[in-house]
């Protein structure tokens, strides 16, 4: 009998556990050579497990467990024949339902006795003077409360569990649902938790805040929308502004795209800038690869594809490594204003928030306009007060003045139209 030992691939440099995080087989099942098997969560990201041979999978493996790269997960009989008229385990069919036997007629039970109508007297549905108060406070009406009181009046207890439909009785008795579910976090989430608490405990991070005007940027947009999308192939948002914006303030203040290395300051003369992306795994930072060299529509183009990557679970861990900066956008969240937690090993990272029309003053006036705060926390290790504030500021007029700062003050060569 040929049996292959299928191990675990190693996913990338310095990764050597990952963690079983879902069968697509079950064991027994015959499988079809590079059939996806599983998935397999390391501390980067989500992969996928391809059969190397067509044969009979037997799992040595749970879902939940955590395997070192190299380790035996299942086992593959190459001899085993495949069962007619089978479908791989992926693609198999849902079995229809077996339709359920008639259910015996049920016999109706026997009524109970109408009680005799209650005595009505001039009490009926009139509330007290404290259940009167409380009513009058709520702005419930008499009527709508049934009375338990003597001859069908209404008491003050009567009128406070009106007042508290909520809870369905008592005000001081929830009748909710009380329960709890404990799971497992991902290898991926616990990976994220230590690394966020590790550069709260090792960087001496610090928090500076600017504001930026989205009026021309409106405006660009707006003009060139269906222009640049039907050349380019892709929609001209706000990512590619603020990237372009972020690698000019990168070649200004060198120390801000640069990290520590022990007793050394390692400064980098690319810009690969890591883009926040909510995938189903969680917060991923896929890195766009000097991007000081890019066009709007390369920006585009590449941020549309790294995302969709993300949230497909395709995203591989050499495209998420290597960044010198990053850039996350709670705005599409709802989010006003934030602190932005580092990406270690790097020294900074940029927070983008909602847009709000607000009133701000120009030239003397009160007009409105379309305003977003930005937040940069840095390492005060290595970047100091004037450059953080500095990098800031020169983000500020990429973003408030984008056709003169950042194309050259022409707007259609500049969006390559």
């Amino acid at each position: 009998m040929s049996v292959l030992e299928m191990k675990v691939p190693s996913p990338g440099e310095s990764i050597t556990e990952v963690e079983i995080a879902t069968w697509l087989v079950k064991d027994g099942d015959y499988v079809e050579k590079d059939q996806p098997i599983a998935e397999v969560d390391s501390d980067k990201a989500t992969l996928e497990l391809p059969a190397e041979q067509s044969g009979v999978i037997t799992l040595k493996a749970e879902e939940g467990d955590v395997v070192q790269v190299g380790q035996v997960v299942c086992l593959i009989d190459m001899d085993a024949a495949k069962p007619e008229g089978s479908t791989p385990a992926a693609e198999a069919p849902k079995k229809e339902e077996a339709p359920k036997a008639a259910e015996p007629a049920k016999q109706e039970a026997p009524k109970p006795a109408t009680p005799a109508p209650a005595v009505q007297t001039y009490a009926t549905g009139a509330p007290s003077p404290a259940a009167k108060k409380i009513l009058d406070e709520k702005g419930i009406e008499a009527g709508q409360v049934s009375g338990s009181g003597r001859d069908g009046r209404i008491t003050k207890t009567d009128a406070e569990l009106a007042a508290v439909p909520a809870l369905g009785g008592n005000p001081l008795t929830a009748t909710g649902s009380r329960s709890t579910t404990t799971t497992k976090l991902s290898v991926l989430r616990r990976k994220i938790a230590q690394r966020l608490v590790s550069v709260k405990n090792e960087t001496a991070m610090l928090t500076t805040f600017n504001e930026v005007d989205m009026s021309e940027i409106f405006r660009l947009r707006k003009q060139y929308k269906e222009e640049f999308a039907q050349k380019h192939g892709v929609g001209l948002g706000f990512m590619s502004f603020f990237t372009k914006a972020v690698t000019r303030a990168l070649q200004m203040y060198p120390d801000v795209n640069a990290s520590i290395d022990g007793d050394f300051k390692v400064n980098y003369d690319f810009c690969d800038i890591s883009i926040a992306v909510s995938g189903p795994k969680g917060l991923m930072v896929p890195v766009l690869r000097n991007a000081e060299n890019m066009s709007f529509s390369a920006i585009e183009a590449n941020i549309k594809d790294l995302a969709t990557k993300v949230r497909d679970g395709k995203i591989t861990v050499d495209e998420m490594t290597g960044g010198t900066f990053t850039i996350t956008n709670g705005g599409t969240f709802g989010s006003m204003m934030s602190t932005p937690i580092i990406n270690p090993p790097q020294s900074a990272i940029l927070g983008m928030h909602n847009i709000i029309q607000r009133p701000v003053a120009v030239d003397g006036q009160v007009v409105i306009r379309p305003m977003m705060y930005v937040a940069m926390s840095y390492d005060h290790r290595i970047i100091d007060g004037k450059e953080s504030v500095g990098f800031l500021v020169a983000v500020k007029e990429g973003i408030d003045n984008p056709v003169e700062i950042l194309m050259g003050g022409d707007e259609r060569k500049g969006l390559g139209l």
